[in-house]
């Protein structure tokens, strides 16, 4: 069994306002809608358990029936980290999952055929991640903004959800983590686990900034 953890529990503290993010208007749908459509047409998604702030749960019944996600299992609460909500996630899932799949719903532009891409990748290694090789001139800045050195971006990867695992590895990742991790493969590396990259060159934005929201609207029309 594969079930999916959607993401939607973060304070969206860079968009300002106090607004939730993933609950503003895209184009013709809230933010989470996008990536809850696109996991719900993926054939090799079984269930989706969504995790949202406190004060949101309300509202997610209402997308959920809304856009008629049949494969959601559960809607549960998040924490004050995404760690915390990720482990909220994994104690929503079934027993019979094997492999689970995490991904943000800050990413709308998520595709039902890149979903299906790391969970096939992840039958064949413990935790797998979407990324896409670093093209950009990377520059060290040692204090404030001056530039200490340039760094070799040979081998230097940028990675994005959604991420995929064996679900028995990211357990026991998380079981012995100590340390605070700002994506689910870290943890399986902290924990000794191999993580393979699945390439995506395709636009899978992060909305953080109004800026986002604004380029991420104008890719989906």
């Amino acid at each position: 069994m594969t079930t999916a953890i959607i993401l939607a529990a973060g304070k969206s503290t860079r968009m300002g306002g106090g607004v939730d993010k993933a609950f503003l208007s895209l184009v013709n749908k809230p933010v989470v809608a996008w990536s809850l459509l696109a996991f719900e047409r993926c054939a090799d998604i079984d269930r989706i358990v969504l995790v949202v702030r406190k004060d949101q749960l309300l509202a997610s019944k209402a997308v959920v029936r809304m856009f008629g996600i049949s494969k959601i299992d559960k809607i549960v609460a998040g924490g004050q980290k995404r760690q915390e909500s990720v482990q909220a996630g994994l104690a929503a899932c079934d027993l019979d999952t094997r492999t689970v799949v995490i991904h943000d719903a800050a990413r709308p532009l998520v595709t039902s055929e890149l979903v299906s891409e790391v969970v096939k990748a992840a039958a064949r290694a413990p935790a797998v991640t979407v990324g896409r090789p670093m093209t950009d001139t990377v520059k060290f800045c040692e204090k404030a903004q001056t530039v200490t050195k340039s760094v070799d971006r040979t081998g230097l990867w940028t990675v994005q959800t959604p991420q995929a695992f064996q679900m028995k590895e990211l357990r026991a990742a998380y079981k012995t983590l100590k340390a605070e991790v700002t994506d689910d493969c870290m943890a399986v590396e902290l924990n000794g686990g191999t993580v393979k990259i699945v390439p995506n060159l395709k636009p899978n934005v992060k909305i953080t900034t109004a800026e986002d929201l604004q380029l991420v609207s104008a890719l989906l029309k």
